[in-house]
């Protein structure tokens, strides 16, 4: 397993990322500890989840069951400090955690302290802020996004309060590491200009969706990755499933995340099936598991620093795994440039 650095920080990470957010819902805690094992057998050295987790219909009633089955984990096995645990404030993006107040100064200790407890560990590795307060283009929010009723100078004072709380926790030693998620590249560069002043830690990250399907990230935030060293941790590597090609000719396998009737997060549309088939046939014309290609392509990009999956099975997570011994030649990715040219921003 090939590993990469965590921003300007002394951390190695794995270029896969166990994703964790159908532990407690979808998965038991049995298999999501299985999970784990597995990967961690495998070479993978992270794993992401949020106090939101599992992400699920009924999320008030599962809230932060994930993080307290990698806490079980942690307290059954002790080997806590045989990877990096990666973990999300959730702020205004979702109501049944704190109400849906915003990510604030006095929100993040005690979001920090609730983590701790499920996770049953002193330290969080790196720590995200889920969503921005000031909202998000990200969930198929780039069609309507309007920036237009931002205040700066709100925006401003609640950055510079937070970064001093995230201060204060690096220096409590309950997290090491910042990073954003569902973030843009304004965003972004505000973050590090005020730690650039002085102001707190630096982002070492941002979790943003990230797959052939979904390529917004390829520009901006890509220059800035690249020049800034914030990596990319990116979900949805498969588009929710839709790249596996289970879905294709109104297919939904029992179990599947679409048989749950959410239309994979306004990722099923026509054009995303249409898209789907132009890569299924680069996967076959070079024999190249299509699993394997979509996850390949997002490991070999230059801003890329882990690509975050999500299995209900081991024999998924096996298939995942093998991925790793996939690269794609200049052919492949020169077919790849080509069905996005044909299929831009599918949904």
């Amino acid at each position: 397993m090939k590993m990469n650095l965590l921003g300007r920080t002394d951390l190695m990470v794995s270029e896969l990322c166990l994703g964790s957010m159908t532990w407690g819902a979808r998965n038991s805690k049995q298999e999501g500890h299985a999970q784990i094992d597995f990967a961690l057998d495998r070479g993978v050295n992270i794993i992401d989840t949020a106090e939101m987790y599992p992400a699920s219909a009924n999320i008030g009633e599962f809230l932060g069951r994930t993080e307290e089955i990698i806490g079980e984990w942690n307290t059954r096995t002790g080997r806590r400090l045989d990877y990096i645990l990666a973990t999300k404030h959730s702020g205004a993006g979702l109501k049944a955690a704190r109400g849906g107040a915003p990510i604030t100064a006095e929100s993040i200790p005690i979001a920090i302290e609730g983590s701790l407890k499920r996770l049953k560990t002193d330290y969080i590795d790196l720590y995200q802020f889920h969503w921005p307060n000031r909202g998000s283009y990200m969930f198929r929010q780039n069609w309507t996004y309007d920036p237009s009723y931002q205040i700066t100078d709100e925006i401003f004072e609640n950055m510079c309060k937070c970064l001093e709380a995230l201060k204060l926790e690096i220096k409590r030693g309950t997290i090491r590491h910042f990073g954003l998620s569902n973030e843009s590249a304004w965003g972004t560069s505000q973050w590090l200009m005020l730690s650039g002043q002085g102001k707190g830690p630096r982002v070492v990250s941002i979790q943003n969706e990230y797959s052939l399907l979904c390529r917004l990230y390829d520009t901006d935030l890509c220059e800035l990755s690249v020049n800034e060293d914030v990596g990319l941790l990116a979900y949805s590597p498969l588009g929710a499933g839709l790249l596996t090609g289970k879905y294709q000719n109104d297919e939904v396998p029992e179990g599947s995340r679409m048989s749950f009737g959410r239309g994979l997060g306004g990722r099923s549309t026509a054009r995303a099936f249409e898209a789907v088939q132009a890569y299924l046939d680069i996967g076959t014309r070079y024999g190249i598991d299509p699993v394997h290609l979509a996850l390949a392509f997002c490991r070999m990009r230059p801003f890329m620093c882990s690509v975050i999956f999500g299995a209900t099975s081991l024999q998924q997570l096996d298939r995942i795994l093998s991925s790793v011994d996939v690269n794609l030649t200049d052919e492949v990715l020169n077919e790849i440039d080509h069905a996005h040219r044909a299929h831009p921003m599918p949904f």
